[in-house]
């Protein structure tokens, strides 16, 4: 049973960033492509090793190398992009990336035989067999693993808001769903998936992690995919909330944001600072806010009393963390608007093509 250890986590601010996109033909339709582009001829330098698929066989996950130095995160993330897009040319697919394809339609798409997946399939049943979901997966680095834990559990304030940033699946099976984030809502049907609770430490955690694999809950502890997570083998904090986006400065903007926050926290941790004690009921409401009404939403505040903005939210962490990244985003049209827009305006065809890398 592979479970990881206190050792892991030893080093404080290196990267780490995983997107999911879609394998597309001309049309920007999906198309079944992983045996070409996963189990075909070796994928060139920066994806050697870091490409790999998800349930579908139009899904693709990609993962950049160790990211050591927070500027070096632009190079990494537009590097392994451009490789996957030319890898992708050669035989003859294109790249599409949002956080739902919108014109996907779960019954018509074949599942991947890999083992993992036939397993969950055959485990979860109905919510995994239409899992069609793209995310933005960002690790960032702590030194010390109680502090992982309490730095995740303090994030999960902060996700609500950055969903509500990031919102790009409005469409779920060619149909408005009426959210701006419609992967978040499908994605949650799945089981250990959402906001999770507070651990105590990183043993409470690392207890939870080995009693869901010996009880046969999750065949591995990868399968435990929640918004936020300890990862215990790469030594990380893993925040797991954003819809998969087509513009690298978006996600480049989230990685950007991430990253502070862990280090921030950090620093309130080794200060000594007490977490905040907020019911997980709350924060649920927070994500339900998001996925529902993305750049429109008000969320609970963190201390449990009244509301706040996103605006005002964006505004004041881009001046606590010297930011500007998100802000530039919430000056942004929304992904979800967008392809709203296209979709009313030029209709399903334009509304593919502009999810295209």
């Amino acid at each position: 049973m592979e479970l990881g250890s206190r050792e892991s986590f030893a080093e404080m601010g290196t990267l780490g960033v995983e997107e999911e996109f879609f394998i597309v033909d001309a049309e920007g339709r999906p198309a079944s492509g992983i045996d070409d582009l996963v189990y075909g001829e070796e994928p060139p330098a920066p994806l050697a090793g870091r490409l790999d698929h998800e349930l579908f066989e139009f899904t693709i996950e990609t993962q950049t190398p160790l990211i050591e130095r927070p500027g070096d995160a632009r190079d990494a993330v537009l590097s392994v992009r451009e490789a996957l897009v030319e890898h992708a040319e050669r035989h003859g697919y294109r790249i599409a990336a949002a956080g739902l394809h919108p014109a996907a339609k779960w019954r018509e798409l074949d599942h991947a035989q890999k083992p993992r997946y036939r397993a969950q399939l055959d485990r979860i049943q109905y919510p995994q067999h239409r899992n069609t979901t793209a995310g933005l997966h960002v690790h960032v680095g702590v030194d010390d693993a109680d502090k992982a834990v309490w730095i995740a559990n303090e994030l999960r304030w902060y996700l609500p808001p950055l969903l509500a940033l990031s919102v790009n699946s409005p469409y779920w099976g060619g149909f408005d769903a009426g959210l701006a984030s419609a992967r978040a809502k499908i994605f949650e049907g799945l089981p250990n998936t959402g906001m999770p609770t507070a651990f105590a430490d990183f043993e409470a955690y690392r207890r939870f992690e080995r009693r869901m694999v010996e009880t046969g809950s999750i065949n591995d502890r990868g399968e435990l995919w929640y918004d936020v997570r300890p990862h215990t083998g790469h030594g990380t904090v893993e925040v797991r909330t954003p819809d998969g986006q087509s513009d690298p400065d978006v996600v480049l903007a989230f990685v950007e944001y991430v990253h502070a926050l862990v280090l921030d926290l950090s620093e309130r941790y080794d200060d000594g600072e007490p977490g905040v004690d907020l019911r997980r009921e709350l924060l649920d409401e927070n994500k339900w806010r998001a996925m529902r009404y993305g750049r429109d939403a008000d969320f609970i505040a963190r201390d449990g009393e009244g509301t706040v903005g996103l605006e005002r939210i964006v505004e004041r962490e881009c001046d606590r963390l010297g930011l500007g990244g998100i802000r530039e985003v919430l000056d942004r049209e929304s992904g979800a608007a967008r392809q709203r827009r296209l979709r009313e305006t030029e209709g399903m065809d334009a509304l593919c093509e502009s999810i295209v890398l």
